[in-house]
């Protein structure tokens, strides 16, 4: 069953004067299915964040719907953004408690930093943690809600190599023992390919889908980083107009 269908017919930004209104986002479809991982991939400034923006309510002025295969509606989604926004006064605990619906419950946040490995700086406050600790912070709030479906606006952006390949691991795991439905933006092929089960690609404004493929590499194999530049080769020739994208 689809988990998410978004169906996007017009998404423009208001001009002034004698400008008129630019297109954003055009006839865009695009169906999630239950626990998959998506990610999208293209160029800078052509909607990434606005899609984004419109499934998680957070921008409703646009032409179409987003829809779940149980409701007319989604329930829950986590975002995390590209900055982790985590509030200043708040511990990392607090932090991730504050999003809870109701009572949260201890047990349940306790797993989620342990799978993080956050469990011994959960007292701190964010001005405490290095960058990549605080993206890792972001991440596990937004797990602690269930969410139906995750969005993700290029979580690692600005992370070292190796801080962020630690960070993209721990989310692999954490994902895999809480299989969520993930749609996630970057610009970065080589993790597109490492964390996906497609890769979608996208136009330049008016956005709209290039391509749609999906990735062959057997998850227990992507650790090897020559298996990947394997596969971004053989997709960049096989589909040479994804190079502009890029």
């Amino acid at each position: 069953m689809t988990a998410v269908s978004i169906d996007i017919k017009n998404k423009a930004y208001a001009g002034s004067g004698a400008n008129l209104a630019r297109p954003i986002i055009s006839n865009f479809k695009l169906n999630l299915e239950a626990g998959e991982f998506v990610c999208l991939v293209g160029p800078s400034g052509c909607g990434k964040t606005t899609l984004l923006n419109i499934i998680a309510h957070l921008d409703t002025h646009y032409e179409g719907a987003i829809t779940s295969g149980q409701e007319n509606q989604l329930s829950s989604i986590g975002y995390v953004f590209q900055n982790p926004r985590l509030l200043p006064w708040r511990s990392v605990r607090q932090n991730i408690e504050l999003v809870q619906d109701g009572a949260a419950k201890p047990e349940n946040i306790d797993k989620l930093l342990a799978a993080m490995q956050l469990s011994e700086y959960q007292h701190f406050y964010p001005e405490q943690l290095s960058l990549g600790m605080s993206r890792r912070v972001a991440i596990t709030r937004a797990f602690s809600i269930n969410p139906v479906l995750l969005l993700m606006d290029e979580p690692f952006v600005s992370l070292d190599a190796p801080t962020a390949r630690q960070v993209r691991e721990l989310l692999l795991g954490l994902w895999q023992q809480r299989p969520h439905t993930v749609l996630f933006v970057t610009h970065d092929l080589r993790e597109a390919i490492t964390l996906a089960d497609r890769l979608v690609f996208l136009s330049a404004s008016p956005m709209q889908i290039v391509s749609d493929l999906k990735v062959t590499i057997p998850r227990d194999a992507r650790a090897d980083e020559a298996a990947i530049e394997d596969f971004r080769q053989e997709l960049l020739h096989q589909h040479p107009a994804i190079k502009q994208l890029l």
